[in-house]
């Protein structure tokens, strides 16, 4: 069984991996699975009122679980896939303890041919959130990752050194970026020009 099958079988039994992607290493688990969601915010130390985004392998994929408005549709034909985060009204699918209760979702599609391998093999989204310690930096080589992340994951896949700039959080709904990363300029002369 190859790494990325055994990641994919971690994350259908509810286990964490560790994955690269072209923005930081994250930590992904079967995003649709409360229990799952709940180890990765207990591995990170993460305070559940802070959500945590989902990661599909297509834009076709990701309205499954979000309900898209033509600007977010069309917002996601231009950026998707890339280190952009875009946040969408969730389907009754997705659990309240990923978006911490809220009635959006961010969804992510990274351009990074093994994350979407990854995203693809295990047939459900998975968390895309940093692998790291709250309040420690972003993880961007596997001898960077803490023990505590390290010993949580049940599968680490390598990807030698990622790009390191977080992806842009927006919702393009309001015109809102709410943290600022790769693309962001684009990003935002994008939403004042639609």
């Amino acid at each position: 069984m190859s790494e990325l099958d055994r990641a994919a079988a971690a994350i259908t039994n509810g286990e964490l991996v560790v994955y690269p992607t072209e923005t930081v290493y994250g930590l992904g688990a079967d995003a649709l699975d409360p229990d799952a969601v709940d180890r990765v915010f207990d591995a990170k130390g993460r305070d559940r009122s802070k959500p945590v985004s989902l990661a599909v392998p297509s834009v076709p994929a990701a309205f499954q679980y979000v309900r898209a408005t033509d600007r977010e549709r069309h917002f996601m034909a231009r950026f998707l896939p890339g280190p952009v985060t875009v946040l969408c009204r969730r389907r009754e699918a997705v659990p309240d303890e990923l978006t911490a209760g809220r009635d959006r979702v961010g969804v992510r599609i990274p351009d990074h041919d093994l994350a979407l391998a990854l995203c693809e093999r295990a047939e459900t989204p998975i968390t895309a959130t940093s692998a790291n310690v709250s309040g420690q930096g972003s993880v961007r080589r596997l001898d960077d990752l803490d023990p505590a992340i390290r010993e949580a994951a049940a599968v680490i896949l390598g990807g030698g050194e990622t790009a390191g700039t977080e992806s842009t959080v927006v919702d393009v709904s309001s015109g809102t970026i709410h943290r600022r990363g790769a693309l962001a300029d684009e990003i935002e002369a994008w939403l004042d020009r639609h």
